[in-house]
């Protein structure tokens, strides 16, 4: 009997261990479906519906709010209208202290835009719902089809300006400073097999690649176990406890990077907002053209 019990003690600690080896470090930056379906525990938060209004009009999250993720990919500009994005984010009844979660149905690329300006503009406690819309439906959750009015409130946002890189942070990361640059391109892009719209084609010298999309599973759209993250960023040479700047092309793909990066518990990470539309286009920036990867 006594033998039974210890081993069956073993078999539980052993259990918890491995559950704790599989936690994230910063588990709190996702929320599970199943934290929103009852009313009592959605109303914690300010839930914000990335996808297209169409999609949102066809049935969403009940109580979710649409945000207009174009207008605010394009309207993040320099990060310096603080009096635009006052309105833009108290206009959806949201200040430094609200609880918000965002989605979508695009591997959470949409949501992670979203997610990294309000933390830019000093909202505190912003996170992504795990495996998005498509996480959602397939739960069988309850939707509505119905337009969910914002509150309005006066919020006066203030740039953290520590999550933001720039060119010249960029530049100046190349004569050997601190700043670990991440591309979160395809590797044809990386590469300079794929131009795009740009002047140039290739990578910022030193970059180290590891595309956005691997960071989740395609099939759920949920990010990957804390394990198969840590091997992923290993395998790419990417310190988790070195300041980051990530980057794209145009900053969509690199808030994924960034939100990764922070969820396995790296602390400096900035986002190259401007990314590759930008150094792909300037006269000032040097391009280097890796080999491919070995399959």
């Amino acid at each position: 009997m006594t033998h039974t019990l210890l081993s069956v003690a073993f078999l539980s600690l052993a259990a918890t261990s491995a559950a704790a080896e599989e936690a994230y470090p910063r588990p709190e930056l996702l929320v599970e479906p199943t934290a929103l379906t009852k009313p009592e525990d959605a109303k914690r938060f300010v839930v914000l519906d990335a996808r297209s209004h169409e999609k949102y009009a066809k049935g969403h999250v009940p109580g979710a709010l649409w945000v207009d993720h174009a207008d605010w990919a394009k309207g993040f500009g320099e990060g310096t209208d603080a009096v635009a994005w006052s309105k833009r984010i108290g206009g959806l009844g949201i200040t430094s202290d609200t609880r918000v979660v965002v989605y979508d149905d695009n591997l959470g690329k949409d949501a992670a835009r979203v997610w990294w300006i309000l933390r830019f503009w000093g909202v505190n406690d912003v996170r992504l719902l795990n495996g998005g819309w498509i996480g959602w439906e397939k739960g069988g959750h309850p939707t509505d089809k119905g337009e969910t009015a914002p509150v309005p409130v006066k919020f006066a946002v203030k740039a953290q300006a520590d999550r933001l890189a720039t060119k010249s942070d960029i530049l100046k990361s190349l004569d050997g400073g601190k700043l670990q640059v991440i591309d979160a391109r395809s590797e044809q892009e990386f590469c300079g097999t794929d131009k795009l719209t740009n002047k140039r084609a290739g990578a910022i010298p030193g970059a180290k690649q590891l595309e956005w999309v691997d960071l989740l599973d395609k099939n759920s759209q949920r990010f990957k176990s804390p394990s198969d993250l840590k091997k992923l960023f290993d395998a790419s040479g990417i310190k988790l406890d070195q300041p980051s700047a990530t980057h794209c092309q145009s900053g969509g793909r690199a808030a994924v990077m960034a939100f990764g990066l922070e969820l396995m518990g790296a602390k400096d990470v900035r986002n190259y907002y401007k990314s590759w539309s930008e150094w792909g286009n300037a006269e000032d920036t040097p391009v280097v053209k890796p080999e491919p990867k070995k399959p």
